[in-house]
């Protein structure tokens, strides 16, 4: 097949928009036919919602179906699923597995959760002590995971799991795909300072798996995870916002129609949080040009330590730029939410759900650490665990 080329794809959308109109077909109908079409994600095979096209000329595709006022597939409310699970599928799955899990992923119709950090193993998610036990042709699982956003939507998890406790602690870990209904899967709310319960606590109680779902060799875990976590740092802060997108937008909107609250100390450090905001908008733009070259690196690293600092000191300012108002909080009302809006909350809520941003994705701190070895090269930090076995560790 020829690779299409932007005039192509123009052909192949409006083809797709005359053969389901978006006027008249169901949604998840629209969104399949799509994907059968390979308008998906044009840089993915033939047949799994691709092309093999350049991942720069998605824009074509997307500008011709947004004209068209074609629906999309929510990506807010499946982003661990487009962002975090589609890749790693991508990458070490079967094709049995790619068949089966890319399309009704990117549809829409499965939600995924990410079943990575636990109680003892959140900075240092290599020391993960979730057991996976070989019994016949599947293994058991045992263990708990936290942090863990969506999980009580979610059908599919990726999950990783320790395989082998002799190992030290990168080599003796698997990848598996975990059908969030199976018996054993005990999902509980973990309400935060927000007072909703977006993230959960996920108990795994002797839960059986199939070989047949396990990503990439027993053992090699750690690398596939690799992919799962670079991918999810571009995700979370590489994402694609206009100028004056997200929370400074907000900020900016406030000041220009409330000079009443304005300070020449705050209109000074708005100017630097703006200015901070549109060259982490453009540095993220062009860190989504070099990934039509390849995967994601290290710089999604330090894109995702800009986002958490810089949402933090927006949504400070914007409680001080508030005054009173600042302080109120509309609803600590619980619930269960199906995706984090940022931008439809009131200050209050921004304040305090910006707090997570430096946690989720990776710690600030590690994250500096991925930063000081991978991009600037420094020397890596001393450890003393790196050829113990994880049984032997203190804990």
């Amino acid at each position: 097949m020829t690779v299409p080329d932007a005039a192509g794809l123009r052909r192949r959308t409006r083809d797709l928009l005359a053969a389901h109109p978006p006027a008249t077909t169901d949604r998840t109908d629209f969104l399949r036919a799509r994907f059968d079409a390979g308008l998906a994600w044009v840089h993915y095979p033939v047949g799994l919602g691709g092309l093999d096209a350049p991942r720069s000329l998605q824009s074509v595709v997307d500008a011709e179906l947004a004209a068209a006022g074609a629906p999309d597939n929510d990506p807010r409310r499946i982003g661990i699923g487009l962002g975090m699970a589609a890749p790693t599928v991508l990458g070490y799955g079967t094709e049995e597995q790619k068949r089966r899990f890319l399309r009704p992923l990117w549809v829409g119709e499965e939600v995924w959760c990410q079943l990575f950090s636990e109680p003892g193993a959140g900075s240092d998610l290599a020391a993960l002590a979730t057991r996976a036990v070989r019994d016949g042709d599947g293994w058991v699982v045992d263990g708990q995971k936290v942090w863990t956003s969506s999980a009580h939507l979610a059908r599919w998890a990726i999950l990783i799991a320790r395989t082998d406790p002799d190992l030290p602690k990168h080599r003796g870990i698997s990848y598996f795909i975990c059908d969030m209904t199976d018996p054993g899967v005990e999902v509980r709310p973990l309400r935060q300072i927000t007072g909703e319960a977006e993230f959960n606590e996920v108990f795994l109680t002797g839960v059986r798996i199939p070989d047949s779902r396990r990503l990439g060799p027993v053992g090699e875990g750690w690398k596939v995870a690799q992919t799962t976590l670079m991918n999810e740092r571009v995700s979370i802060g590489g994402a694609s916002v206009p100028r004056e997108g997200g929370m400074i937008g907000t900020v900016a909107r406030t000041w220009r129609e409330r000079p009443e609250l304005r300070t020449h100390d705050l209109h000074q450090r708005l100017l630097t949080l703006w200015v901070e905001a549109e060259v982490a908008r453009l540095t993220g733009l062009r860190l989504r040009q070099q990934l039509v070259a390849g995967q994601p690196g290290p710089e999604g690293s330090g894109m995702k330590l800009s986002f958490a600092r810089l949402n933090q000191e927006i949504s400070g300012l914007e409680v001080e730029l508030l005054g009173d108002e600042g302080l109120l909080y509309g609803d600590w009302t619980m619930r269960r939410p199906e995706l984090v809006d940022f931008t439809g909350r009131d200050a209050g809520y921004r304040y305090l759900r910006s707090k997570g941003n430096s946690i989720e994705g990776g710690t600030s701190e590690v994250l500096l650490n991925i930063v000081a070895e991978r991009v600037l090269g420094l020397p890596a930090e001393p450890r003393n665990d790196k050829d113990v076995a994880w049984k032997d560790l203190a804990r």
